[in-house]
């Protein structure tokens, strides 16, 4: 396994997500807990040492059985990490109670490393409202040593993250993204890495296979990484990808069963970071990737000055080329969760006028339309 060094700390390269965890009947709620102490066993036993949970997932099952499965272990081989769940409003005024659940939940009596979740659009104000006092509790609480380290994970835009940082940057110790060779450039997280070097915060990455839509490619984009690296598969080149990005300190994967867990396991036991010229095979790849899907707006804003309605059209349009991309996904519905009624897609009128002025001839009313009825879905 290889290890990162986090200040004081030695860390796994590859930490092990409980969002996937192995289920009873493919009931997301009902997690298979003997397969999933399994797993944590295999973990533990190969060098993992970052175990990471959330509030949220498996319908707030997560937590519970990653207590049950760390627990069995000596406290001092294993680092946990939970966070505050900011991707419910009306979560904002509970932050004691849902942190003291928690200690609850995972039977633990400190966390390793506690994060604020999901920091975006939808959110952003709510976790900056001074009213609500979560910032000032979770710092608290570091005080007390019930949280070791403080950072937060994003899913929002880079402005989003500026503003977050400009707030709070000074106590955030790590950073979470989603991170693969996908959304390097599709997603900005390019930018995002250079803003937290910046910041001087180590970066932690969710979400390297992007769902495993990175895990199977296309024949032909797949053919293109054999001629590189014959040996690795196409999940092994994702985790690859961010072996090439210094700043990356704990990488993350949901595994959903034991054989993922051992490919992984395996992958992590060398670095192998990318070459120049697999790089940029790679990223080409991602490009030809996204233009099959993706409309070509170049947010030169010439659409804004002749919409009716006002609506911000490269804002949509970027978030329905994230929609088409992923395939649904809950980001696209969440950023537009931060857009007033009246600025919605569903408001576009269908008057073509943003279309005339349009450099790409971008069929910005189909588009809206599309959008409406994939957001219905």
């Amino acid at each position: 396994m290889i290890y990162k060094k986090f200040q004081n700390l030695e860390l796994s390269a590859l930490g092990f997500g409980a969002m996937r965890l192995p289920l009873v009947d493919g009931n997301d709620a009902n997690i298979d807990e003997k397969a999933a102490c399994d797993m944590v066993d295999y973990a533990m036993e190969n060098g993992v040492n970052y175990y990471d949970t959330a509030w949220g997932y498996h319908a707030g099952n997560s937590e519970i059985v990653m207590g049950k499965a760390l627990n069995r272990h000596p406290r001092e081989k294993y680092y946990i990490a939970t966070k505050f769940p900011g991707y419910d409003l009306s979560n904002m005024d509970k932050v004691e109670e849902i942190f003291e659940k928690q200690l609850e939940k995972t039977g633990m009596q400190y966390f390793d490393f506690y994060l604020f979740h999901n920091v975006c659009e939808m959110n952003i104000d709510a976790y900056l409202d001074e009213k609500y006092g979560i910032y000032e509790y979770l710092l608290k609480q570091k005080e007390n040593g019930r949280i070791k380290h403080l950072g937060f994970s994003a899913h929002g835009s880079l402005d989003v993250m500026k503003r977050f940082l400009d707030a709070y940057g000074k106590d955030m110790e790590f950073c979470q993204i989603q991170l693969n060779w996908l959304d390097w450039n599709f997603q900005s997280a390019k930018e995002k890495v250079e803003l937290l070097k910046k910041h001087n915060i180590p970066v932690w990455v969710m979400e390297p296979v992007r769902g495993g839509k990175l895990a199977s490619l296309e024949e032909a984009h797949a053919e293109k990484l054999s001629a590189l690296r014959p040996a690795e598969k196409a999940v092994a080149w994702a985790f690859r990808f961010v072996q090439s990005i210094p700043e990356v300190t704990v990488t993350l994967s949901g595994m959903s069963n034991m054989d993922q867990l051992k490919d992984n396991i395996k992958t992590f036991e060398s670095e192998k970071p990318l070459s120049d010229a697999e790089m940029k095979t790679l990223l080409d790849v991602a490009g030809e990737m996204i233009r099959g899907i993706a409309l070509p707006c170049t947010s030169c804003r010439y659409c804004t000055t002749h919409c009716p309605k006002g609506l911000d059209i490269p804002n949509l349009i970027e978030l329905y080329n994230e929609h088409c991309v992923t395939g649904g996904g809950f980001l696209a519905p969440m950023a537009l969760m931060a857009v007033p009624e009246d600025k919605q897609p569903t408001s576009c009128v269908g008057c073509r006028s943003c279309e005339k002025v349009c450099p790409q001839g971008i069929k910005i009313s189909e588009a809206m339309v599309d959008f409406s009825e994939k957001l219905k879905a």
